[in-house]
């Protein structure tokens, strides 16, 4: 019982591939965007902002109805649907010669708003005390994805410009497609029952535990995004490497991020076990946060606190999902994991806006020190949630 089965280790491969491909051509787009779209016709400061954050938008809007469609119609329509959508507006915002047309193209594919459904699907897939090491396994593609997104998008952008890259999110969304139905397994499903009506995801939605989890999420993004405000101009600016040599800090950080991941996964069999990893990679990312904010032109110290940020980050993108499954009602889990990926997109959104104040007024260091501090609020909710999760467990074996 301590590895994952062939089908297991079928599924949760071939759902990293979907997932990390889609998200790859997202990422592809991150480092050159801002300097493309200033050389627009209608190029303005709003309309950037916008380009870049709608896609958010949709996602907030539309991760719960996507999955609660998956809890209805099955995971893999719903995420056919979803990556059909997404395809189209890259395709939109390829062909657009404006910054408007751009923003309706990103809209589009906010649109697409699959992973809930896709969270889901690894869930049916997998057996629960195997569940971390699927996550696990999907977020370190994830992280590749990211890693290689940074090397690979300038580039590509210089060979086939922007419009290029926005046509290679709709490739690679259509490639997603494939795989998705020529290899990943179809679960067994019966048809969602009457539970699954409004009221039943209103009260799985109160639930306490899964308030938790998903206020967890919106915290970890975030940092996550506030901290990516700060991080390339702390790297240019203090550490004075160009951004084309990122990737000189972004990929030994990984790899240890990834051994990291390997050695730790085998913990999360339990949700007691899950929950105290949970709470020590809180802890863990807010004195990275600190490092970040202290670093003063020490590569190396950079380094450890980065280590140590993504080390936490990548466990935490295997735990908090993998709880959600095993607490939300097997007959909602696509709706709870739209929500927690709503809370997840909510966070990203607001971590951006809050890291562009902060360094507006405060500077660099400034944006670590805030997004430090945020964690003060968010490790108390994850104490005092881990022990009523514990309790309700406890509770529930006892009964």
């Amino acid at each position: 019982m301590s590895r994952l089965s062939p089908l297991e280790r079928r599924s949760a491969l071939t759902l990293a591939c979907v997932i990390s491909l889609r998200l790859f051509g997202l990422f592809l787009i991150m480092p050159v965007f801002s300097l493309y779209a200033r050389r627009m016709p209608d190029a303005s400061d709003l309309l950037i902002g916008l380009a870049l954050g709608v896609y958010g938008l949709g996602q907030v809007l539309l991760q719960i109805p996507l999955g609660l469609l998956s809890d209805r119609m099955g995971r893999k329509p719903a995420i056919t649907l979803g990556l059909l959508i997404f395809a189209a507006g890259g395709l939109v915002a390829a062909l657009a010669h404006t910054l408007e047309g751009i923003v309706v193209g990103r809209a589009l594919q906010g649109m697409g708003a699959v992973a809930g459904a896709g969270t889901a699907l690894a869930a049916d897939l997998t057996r629960e005390e195997q569940r971390g090491k699927v996550m696990g396994i999907i977020g370190v593609s994830i992280g590749v994805a990211f890693l290689l997104a940074l090397i690979l998008g300038p580039p590509l952008e210089a060979i086939g410009g922007l419009s290029g890259l926005f046509g290679a999110t709709s490739v690679l969304a259509l490639l997603s497609l494939v795989l998705l139905w020529a290899i990943v397994p179809t679960p067994e499903r019966a048809r969602a029952p009457a539970a699954a009506s409004l009221a039943g995801v209103l009260a799985m939605l109160r639930d306490g535990r899964l308030l938790v989890l998903n206020g967890s999420v919106f915290f970890l993004h975030l940092l996550l995004t506030a901290s990516f405000v700060g991080l390339p101009l702390l790297l240019a600016a203090r550490l004075h490497l160009p951004v084309e040599r990122h990737w000189e800090l972004y990929l030994p950080v990984m790899a240890t991020a990834a051994f990291v991941m390997g050695a730790t996964l085998h913990r999360m069999k339990e949700i007691g076990q899950s929950l105290r990893i949970v709470q020590a990679c809180v802890a863990a990312i807010g004195l990275a946060l600190l490092g970040f904010a202290r670093t003063d032109g020490h590569l190396a110290w950079l380094g450890v606190s980065a280590a140590a940020f993504f080390s936490a980050f990548n466990l935490l993108e295997a735990a908090l999902p993998s709880l959600v499954s095993r607490l939300a009602p097997a007959h909602l889990r696509g709706a709870a994991m739209g929500a927690y990926s709503t809370s997840q997109f909510l966070g990203a959104f607001v971590g951006g806006a809050i890291g562009g104040l902060a360094l507006g007024r405060l500077g660099v260091s400034g944006v670590f020190l805030c997004a430090a501090a945020a964690t003060l609020l968010w490790l108390p909710l994850v104490a005092i949630g881990a022990r009523r999760i514990a309790a309700r467990a406890v509770a529930g074996q006892v009964a």
